[in-house]
């Protein structure tokens, strides 16, 4: 799932890290704390959760125009979109859920539904998915569109297991640490004959989501919910923490990867 045998020569600049171990662990703990983060706002007085809500938001939008401008991979710009997008992007499919009255299993649906369409029309546009060959600003739109998706689809999902199917945090978190480790058995066990680099990378890309969140659920919630009952504001300071030491250390190790993006359509 390192997409190895895709990438550019190293001696061009990125503005996506290189998919290693590192980079897997930064993102599942961004869902972990997006998660929890989107629950302890759920638990404060109204007016406070609209204004935490509202300064999410802007901070994405913010860290996406950096992202957007950068001429390179610069590991905090990335990793606090990606962060934002967590935070966000969970409180917004809950309250699109909630707000349309839908069912886990009709939003998973739904939005197993963007991610294919967001997928479809990339690869008809640019005739690749892979994440070491975003080289214009439309490949670009097209990633964080469908990371966007994906987060979505994560978010359903998860809850589609823990509360529809009856598993629990726990439980779903072990389902999905099962599930995220097919698509690189495949990948791997198969020389990338069952499954190219490029659609491992995105099965497992869509489960770090829910993986990340069930496991955050269930150190966060009490322990008559099957939880740890560590609080949803702990787990989100010490996410944060971790994520930031992660960061800090990928900062410092060379990245390898794909041409500037560029203003044009190719």
């Amino acid at each position: 799932m390192t997409e190895r045998t895709l990438r550019p020569r190293a001696t061009h600049l990125s503005k996506v890290p290189e998919a290693t171990a590192l980079f897997w662990t930064i993102k599942i703990c961004t869902t972990g704390m997006g998660e929890a983060a989107s629950d302890f706002m759920g638990t404060r007085p109204v007016l406070v959760a609209a204004v935490l809500v509202a300064l999410s938001g802007t901070a994405l939008v913010w860290l996406l125009l950096r992202q957007f401008r950068a001429d390179r991979y610069v590991p905090w710009i990335y990793w606090g979109t990606v962060a934002m997008i967590s935070v966000f992007g969970t409180v917004a499919a809950d309250g699109l859920r909630t707000a349309l009255g839908l069912s886990y299993g009709a939003t998973t649906i739904a939005f197993a539904l963007a991610v294919a369409v967001s997928l479809s029309a990339w690869y008809r546009s640019e005739r690749t998915l892979s994440i070491h060959d975003i080289t214009t600003r439309r490949r670009e739109i097209f990633y964080w569109v469908t990371v966007v998706a994906t987060f979505a689809l994560g978010t359903a999902a998860g809850d589609l297991t823990a509360h529809s199917l009856g598993l629990g945090y726990l439980d779903s978190g072990l389902l999905f640490l099962a599930v995220i480790a097919v698509p690189y058995l495949l990948h791997r066990g198969s020389d990338g004959r069952a499954l190219n680099a490029t659609a491992a990378f995105w099965a497992a890309y869509i489960v770090t989501r829910p993986l990340g969140a069930s496991f955050a659920d269930w150190a966060a919630v009490p322990r008559h919910d099957g939880g740890l009952h560590l609080g949803t504001g702990p787990v989100t300071l010490v996410l944060l923490i971790v994520i930031a030491a992660l960061v800090r250390q990928e900062s410092r190790q060379p990245q390898a990867g794909a041409i500037p993006v560029t203003e044009g359509a190719r």
